[in-house]
């Protein structure tokens, strides 16, 4: 009996110790009482406005300001209301559109009124000038919000691409908001040289673009580490006529070649003035295709060809210029709403063309889990010729992690199929698998496939229903 007695004991004190680190968790984390401190909201598609949503919260809790960071989806009229001051960090995504979490936001609180007269905002708009609606979403939140009746407390920061200028401009507003506390320097984190250790060609003969398989050895020097639906940002150099080519338009003299090869074109443009309206080169981003423990870090690349006829920057260097056995730069970037599922829940994978890269990371991590109900609708041009990673799909299915397989070939039969017509197909067994808690992830290109994707789901599943789902981060794109 004292033995029960003793263990009841030490179990109460268990629970009180955890009661109490609990409590004491929250209270850091909770928002100050009565509006007091700094909302840092985010809307981010690829994980870029999540983490300078993260880095200005701690930069200004470093510069003694109360401050806290929370993802757009789950704030509502009166909890903006209730807030003295906000910062808004928001991606534009697609032609123009709100990230997919943040579209309940929109609906929901954007698409009616709210007395927000006593809130002072900042917000940081991010986008791609590439895309006619640059920063749309952006502006669309700054309008509602001066409707509502906020003030702001300057001007709306713009940022293409990632653009350091801009950035510092957003850095310094925090500077003046946080008083003469001087807040750190932001870096996004070194470029690391990896090895491109194998390159194959994965699509020969295809009536599509040639789509490349890279794998690339870590840097000798320290771990990698990432999931799957993270992101490779990669700086992308160019032969040597190329570098040339650019240097003459701004007057520079040619940069030393070594081996046939140069140096990154960004650094080369750096060490001189850029004539006007011509930026330095931006880093790319591809979708990762396998995870740590592979020990290695696959991309899938497709060439993309201008109308010159030359070959894209990021793609030229990946698949044709960049030497097997020589260094490749870039660096890793987390995308936390392209992550797995926490569970075991089902997983409908969804994707054209280079988004097998995405889905594949995911079904390798699904099948070291464990986790089998899996589902992969995905579309290419030929089955002779563009049957991308089939040795790995025949093997997962033959072991149970796969439990469905669809594929669309567009350039095949009497007319075209794609992914969206296989998914309209199999729409009763979709919805039965949402009722079911499954997972909805979409891979692939923006252009064609993701909206046609959404458009069936919509009609599938209701407007209203794929904005939870995407609320609830069971509705997650990685589309470019």
């Amino acid at each position: 009996m004292e033995r029960y007695l003793w263990a009841g004991l030490v179990l109460a004190l268990y629970a009180l110790f955890c009661a109490v680190t609990f409590r004491r968790h929250a209270a850091r984390h909770r928002p100050a009482a009565g509006g007091a401190g700094i909302l840092v909201a985010y809307a981010s598609q690829t994980g870029f406005a999540e983490m300078l949503a993260r880095q200005t919260v701690a930069g200004l809790t470093a510069a003694g300001k109360a401050a806290w960071a929370d993802a757009i989806d789950r704030l509502d009229a009166a909890r903006l209301a209730a807030a003295q001051q906000a910062l808004f960090i928001v991606s534009t995504t697609g032609e123009g559109d709100a990230p997919d979490h943040a579209a309940g936001f929109v609906r929901r609180v954007m698409g009616t009124g709210a007395t927000l007269s006593s809130l002072r905002y900042g917000l940081l708009a991010l986008g791609d000038r590439d895309y006619a609606r640059f920063c749309a979403f952006g502006h669309a939140l700054d309008g509602w919000l001066r409707q509502q009746g906020a003030m702001p407390l300057f001007d709306m920061v713009e940022v293409d691409n990632g653009d350091a200028g801009a950035l510092r401009r957003w850095q310094q507003h925090l500077g003046q908001m946080a008083g003469p506390v001087h807040l750190p320097i932001w870096t996004p984190g070194d470029y690391q040289e990896w090895v491109l250790a194998e390159r194959h060609h994965l699509n020969p003969g295809s009536p599509g673009a040639a789509i490349f398989h890279l794998r690339l050895a870590p840097p000798a020097a320290g771990t990698a580490d990432w999931q799957a639906g993270d992101i490779a940002e990669v700086e992308p150099c160019n032969p040597p006529d190329s570098v040339a080519a650019a240097l003459r338009l701004r007057g520079g003299d040619r940069p030393e070649i070594r081996d046939g090869l140069t140096r990154p074109l960004s650094q080369w443009l750096a060490r001189t003035t850029l004539p006007e309206g011509r930026e330095p080169i931006p880093s790319r981003d591809y979708s990762i295709a396998s995870l740590p423990d592979d020990g290695f870090l696959d991309l899938v690349v497709r060439q993309v060809t201008g109308p010159d006829g030359r070959l894209g920057l990021g793609s030229g260097w990946l698949t044709r210029h960049a030497p097997v056995g020589g260094p490749v730069r870039l660096r890793l970037r987390s995308n936390p709403g392209f992550h797995p599922p926490p569970d075991d829940r089902p997983l409908i994978l969804i994707g054209n063309g280079t988004g097998i890269a995405g889905l594949r990371a995911h079904l390798k991590h699904r099948a070291r889990c464990g986790h089998q109900r899996n589902w992969l609708l995905f579309g290419e041009r030929t089955a002779q010729h563009d049957s991308l990673f089939d040795d790995d799909l025949s093997a997962w299915i033959a072991d149970g992690t796969l439990s469905r397989l669809d594929r669309a070939f567009s350039r095949q039969g009497d007319r075209p199929v794609y992914v969206q017509h296989l998914l309209a197909a199999a729409g009763d067994r979709v919805a039965a698998w949402v009722a079911d808690g499954a997972a909805l992830y979409v891979c692939g290109s923006l252009e064609g496939m993701a909206g046609g994707v959404h458009a069936v789901l919509t009609d599938l599943l209701g407007a209203d229903m794929l904005a939870d789902l995407a609320a609830a981060r069971r509705y997650c794109r990685d589309v470019y």
